[in-house]
C-alpha cells in the first residue's frame, strides 16, 4: 500500500508520512464489570476467529486462573481481528483502580478507545480515571452504552452523564463530537440508534472503522518501537509488545535498545522473534510496518518502556510516568512454630527473586530491601493490587508472612504530612444509608453528594483518606446484608487527617502449642467468633478468634476435658460448636491489626501476633 500524503504544521504536504488505512489500533476502557471482556468476546466471534463448531468459553480473554474465578481483568490482553480487509488490534484493559497501570501504558499502543458505560450504573470513579487518561492522550473515544437490555437500563441520562464528564475532564471539541453506541455486549447486538433493531455487532465494527483514526509513521526514518507490556513465554522467555511508531522491524534485524527515562541505557542485539496477533493466536511474522502491533521475543532484558530502535537512528520515544503506588505492606520470612511445614519456596532468597520477578510485568509495583534481610517491603495500587500478588506466590508454593497494608504518606515543601485521598462511591438500600454514613464519618470520611437512583438505590459519594478503606470492605458488607456496592479511585494528597481506629474488637489468641479441641474450642465460643474448628494446629500467640470485647483474650484451646470414671472423652461429643468464621485472603488482610501478621502458606491462612511470646506482647505495649 502506497504512502497516504499528509500535510504538516506549514500546510506542505510530507510524503514520508503515511497511514495504515489497513489497521486500526483500540483499547476497550471502563469501569470494573461493564462488559469489556464479554464484548471482546463478541467480536472475536463474530468476525470469524473461531470455527461455526468451536466451543469457545465466556471471557475468553480472562486467561488466568485468578481472572476467571473472580471474573476481574488484571493484565491487558491483545487480540486482532479483521473487518472488510482491516486489521483491527484490540486491547482488553482492566477496570479496577489496583490495575490502573495497566491501562496507562497500553493506551500508548492505539490511536482510539471505546469507552463502555454500563446503561443503568452510568459514570462510576474508574470511568473518570481511564476516560482521563485517554483524553490526556489525545485520543478518539467512541462511547458505547453497554447493558441497554437491563431492565432498569436508562441509556439516554447516561448519554447525559458521560457528555457531562466529558466537559469536565476539558474534552476538545473532536472528541467531544464523538459517536455514540448503544449495545449488549451479552447478546453481542449493538445499534446506533436506541430504536433500531438490535441484529449484531457490524454498527460497531463500522463506527471503528470510520472514526478511529489510522496509524501513521513514517517508513522511510530508522525502526522505533516502544514496549508498552510484557508476556512471558517458558519456551522464549520475556516477550516485549508495543506498536512500531516508524520504520520498519525485520527478524535478524541488529537493533539498538534505549530508554527515554534512562540516558545511560544503549544496548545493541538482534531480533530473533517477531510475532503479530490474530484472534487470540501470536503468529510469526518476518517483518512489520508502521501501525502494527507486534510482539518481539530474544531480548533478555526487556523493560516496559524501552523503544526498540535501528542502531543508526537511536531515539527512544517518550514514556508516561506511572501513577505513584499508594498503599504498602511487608513481605516477611514466616518465623511460625509451623513454618515450612507446607511450603515450597520459604527462604528469604527465593522470596526475594519471586517479587523481582514480579516488577518484570508490573510497572505500578515496588519493591524494597528493609534493614532486616528477612523482610521486603512491597507496595502497589490497592489492597486488591497486592492480594493478587500474594494469591499467585501461594499457588506457586510460597510460605511466607504480611503486615498490615499501610499507605505511603509523603511531606510536602512545609514539612507537612500528607496522605492519599480517594472518591467513594456507595450504592446502598435507602434503609443502611445512615449506617454507611455513620461508618464512613468514624474512617475520617466526608459525605460530598447524595443522590436516589432510578431503582431507589442511594448513592453515597465520600471524600475519605485512603487509610479509612483499608479493612472496610468486610465490616460494609456486614453492615448492609451483602447489598451494598462499594467503588473508589485515588484523588489527591492532602495533610493528615488523624488517627482512624480500624478494629473494635480485640483478638483471640492461642495460649500454647498443639492442636485444637472441641472441648476447648467450646469455652472459647462464649468469649467471641471463632475462626478454626477442632483438629486445627495452634501455637501460641496465634488468633483463632475475634474476642467480643475491645482486649485480646488468650484461651487454652488444645485443653481435653479430665477424665474419672465417671467421664469419658466421648461425651465431647455432645458438645455442639458454632462453625467457625473462615476467612479468605482479602477478609483476612482486611481483619489483621497493626500488631498482627498474616501467615500465607499454600494450604493454609492463619493470623498471628507479631510477637508470639505473651509476656513479652505485654511488655512491648508498655514501651
Amino acid at each position: 500500500m502506497g504512502p497516504k500524503g499528509i500535510f504538516d504544521a506549514d500546510g506542505e504536504e510530507s510524503m514520508s508520512k503515511m497511514k495504515r488505512e489497513d489497521i486500526r489500533n483500540i483499547a476497550i476502557i471502563a469501569h470494573v464489570d461493564h462488559g469489556k471482556t464479554t464484548l471482546v468476546d463478541g467480536m472475536l466471534k463474530q468476525s470469524g476467529v473461531f470455527r461455526e463448531n468451536q466451543e469457545v468459553r465466556e471471557r475468553v480473554m480472562d486467561s488466568g486462573d485468578i481472572e476467571r474465578e473472580r471474573g476481574i481483568t488484571i493484565l491487558s490482553k491483545n487480540t486482532a481481528v479483521a473487518y472488510n480487509g482491516v486489521k483491527i488490534n484490540i486491547i482488553d484493559t482492566p477496570g479496577h483502580a489496583d490495575f490502573g497501570g495497566e491501562v496507562e501504558r497500553v493506551l500508548k499502543m492505539v490511536n482510539g478507545v471505546i469507552l463502555l458505560v454500563d446503561a443503568f450504573e452510568g459514570v462510576m470513579p474508574q470511568t473518570r480515571f481511564v476516560l482521563k487518561k485517554a483524553l490526556d492522550l489525545n485520543l478518539t473515544p467512541i462511547v458505547c452504552i453497554n447493558k441497554i437490555d437491563r431492565p432498569e437500563a436508562r441509556p439516554e441520562e447516561v448519554v447525559d452523564e458521560v457528555l457531562e464528564l466529558m466537559m469536565d475532564l476539558d474534552a476538545s471539541d473532536e472528541q467531544l463530537d464523538c459517536p455514540f453506541l448503544y449495545a449488549s455486549a451479552r447478546e453481542g447486538t449493538c445499534v446506533k440508534n436506541l430504536g433500531d433493531e438490535p441484529k449484531d455487532l457490524m454498527p460497531l465494527f463500522d463506527t471503528i472503522l470510520d472514526y478511529i483514526p489510522a496509524p501513521e509513521g513514517d517508513p522511510e526514518k530508522g525502526t522505533q518501537v516502544l514496549i508498552s507490556t510484557i508476556d512471558y513465554n517458558e519456551y522464549v522467555g520475556r516477550i516485549g509488545i508495543g506498536k512500531v511508531d516508524n520504520g520498519s522491524i525485520v527478524v535478524g534485524q541488529q537493533i539498538v535498545r534505549v530508554n527515554f527515562h534512562d540516558s545511560e541505557l544503549r544496548e545493541t542485539t538482534r531480533i530473533t522473534k517477531l510475532y503479530e496477533f490474530e484472534g487470540l493466536e501470536k503468529v510469526d511474522v518476518q517483518e512489520a510496518g508502521v501501525g502494527s502491533v507486534v510482539a518481539i521475543s530474544g531480548i533478555g532484558d526487556l523493560q516496559i518502556g524501552d523503544t526498540i530502535c535501528a542502531v543508526d537512528a537511536a531515539e527512544p520515544i517518550p514514556f508516561q510516568k506511572i501513577s505513584e503506588p499508594t498503599i504498602s505492606m511487608n513481605f516477611i520470612v514466616n518465623d511460625s512454630p509451623l513454618a515450612g511445614l507446607e511450603g515450597k519456596y520459604c527462604t528469604s532468597r527465593q522470596i526475594r527473586e519471586r517479587l523481582l520477578r514480579e516488577l518484570n510485568t508490573d510497572v505500578s509495583l515496588r519493591v524494597e530491601n528493609t534493614e532486616n534481610t528477612d523482610t521486603f517491603r512491597v507496595s502497589g495500587r490497592g489492597e486488591l493490587h497486592l492480594s493478587v500478588l500474594i494469591e499467585k506466590m501461594r499457588r506457586e508454593g510460597y510460605e511466607f508472612a504480611v503486615s498490615k497494608a499501610e499507605v505511603i504518606f509523603q511531606t510536602d515543601e512545609k514539612g507537612r504530612k500528607l496522605e492519599p485521598m480517594e472518591v467513594a462511591y456507595v450504592d446502598v438500600p435507602q434503609d443502611y444509608s445512615g449506617t454507611c454514613i455513620s461508618m464512613l464519618s468514624e474512617r475520617k470520611g466526608e459525605l460530598q453528594g447524595m443522590t436516589t437512583l432510578a431503582d431507589g438505590t442511594t448513592r453515597l459519594e465520600f471524600a475519605i483518606p485512603s487509610r479509612g478503606l483499608i479493612g472496610f470492605h468486610g465490616p460494609f458488607l456486614t453492615a448492609t446484608k451483602g447489598t451494598g456496592v462499594l467503588n473508589s479511585v485515588f484523588d489527591e494528597y492532602v495533610p493528615y487527617r488523624g488517627d482512624i481506629s480500624y478494629r473494635k474488637n480485640g483478638s483471640l489468641v492461642a495460649f500454647e502449642n498443639g492442636e485444637a479441641v472441641t472441648y476447648g474450642l467450646f469455652a472459647a465460643q462464649e468469649r467471641g467468633a471463632l475462626f478454626i474448628g477442632p483438629n486445627t494446629k495452634v501455637y501460641a500467640g496465634m488468633v483463632i478468634g475475634e474476642s467480643a470485647k475491645p482486649e485480646e483474650i488468650e484461651i487454652n484451646v488444645c485443653k481435653t476435658k479430665h477424665l474419672t470414671n465417671t467421664r469419658s472423652s466421648s461425651a465431647d461429643e455432645a458438645l455442639t460448636l458454632t462453625p467457625p468464621r473462615v476467612l479468605s485472603l482479602e477478609q483476612a488482610m482486611d481483619y489483621i491489626d497493626t500488631d498482627e501478621l498474616l501467615e500465607i502458606t499454600p494450604k493454609n491462612l492463619r493470623i498471628r501476633k507479631k510477637i508470639l511470646d505473651s509476656r513479652l506482647r505485654k511488655r512491648s505495649r508498655f514501651n
